[in-house]
């Protein structure tokens, strides 16, 4: 188990050092920061000296460790547009994002659980057919459009719900559902095919011939072992939604990570831009991480596997 968790911790440093590298080599590909944050028509005497306040000035080797040494700190420069910390700027809007993302994932697992199941238990008749053919159109809906109907219904037109905002659940109730709504579609879709392939198998069918009642043989052999890729799914979603939901925040203004790092490529804040995404890919890689960790302990083949 020891050497388990240390593959997947090496594998998980790996994957946001890549992501941090990334970063750094992107933003200095857009421009010199330098010239992007100094007015039109500044001078180069200005230009240079505020490389050199900035460090721009070294070689780009130095540039980029000394950004990796910093980034390990948790160091990334102070914000352009908030003359802050940017780390802390990003920090703060953390449980923002988080509150959004975890009613949408209990929302998405209470919905699309249930209606998995059905479509499972129900294989073959017409009730499947529109819970499949609903789960689909929920995936491939649009999150702006779905989101900006709801508005138009609920907050214009019957004036139920406020059209954005934060601060009430009031406000949390559209831009939640609306995340749900796709969260939901890919949980039932999943969580179905596992329950079909799982009442194939011979263990199902012996159960079932040791005359045990059918909601045991469901719930205590089919649903258990089918939540196992539902856990997956669950993660990678919860990892999404938590890095921030860009679209569905800049939608319903709600004041996210997704909304920030908008805000901070408008307004070229360098610093800003780096700390989120590297947030980002820290929360998604160690959700990821813990899957993985509980999988070991479920599942020993998987230790054995990897």
């Amino acid at each position: 188990m020891t050497g388990f968790i240390l593959r997947r911790l090496g594998e998980s440093l790996l994957a946001i050092w890549g992501v941090v590298t990334i970063v750094f080599f992107v933003t200095r590909i857009l421009g010199d920061p330098a010239a992007l944050l100094l007015p039109i028509g500044a001078s180069d005497a200005d230009i240079q000296a505020l490389r050199g306040q900035l460090g721009l000035d070294q070689p780009m080797l130095v540039q980029y460790g000394q950004f990796l040494l910093n980034a390990v700190q948790g160091d990334f420069g102070v914000s352009f547009q908030h003359g802050r910390d940017a780390m802390q700027v990003v920090l703060e809007r953390l449980p923002a994002t988080a509150q959004l993302a975890l009613t949408a994932i209990a929302m998405g697992l209470v919905i699309g659980t249930v209606a998995g199941s059905i479509a499972a238990l129900k294989r073959g008749r017409a009730i499947e057919l529109v819970v499949m053919a609903v789960a689909l159109l929920g995936q491939a809906t649009p999150v702006f459009w779905l989101g900006i109907m709801l508005i138009l219904f609920f907050a214009v037109n019957l004036g139920w719900l406020p059209t954005g905002g934060y601060g009430t659940l009031a406000h949390l109730v559209l831009p939640a559902f609306t995340l749900a709504v796709f969260v939901s579609a890919s949980i039932a879709r999943l969580l179905r095919s596992s329950m079909l392939e799982i009442l194939k198998e011979d263990y199902i069918r012996t159960a079932k011939a040791k005359g045990l009642l059918r909601h045991t043989v469901f719930f205590w052999h089919v649903a258990r072992n089918a939540l196992i890729p539902v856990v997956t799914m669950t993660a990678i979603l919860t990892g999404e939604l938590l890095g921030g939901s860009v679209v569905t925040e800049t939608v319903f203004s709600w004041p996210g990570i997704g909304r920030l790092i908008i805000q901070a490529i408008e307004a070229k804040d360098f610093p800003v831009i780096q700390a989120g995404i590297t947030l980002i890919a820290a929360i998604f890689v160690l959700i990821n991480f813990l899957v993985d960790l509980l999988y070991g302990v479920l599942d020993p083949r998987i230790r054995a596997n990897r």
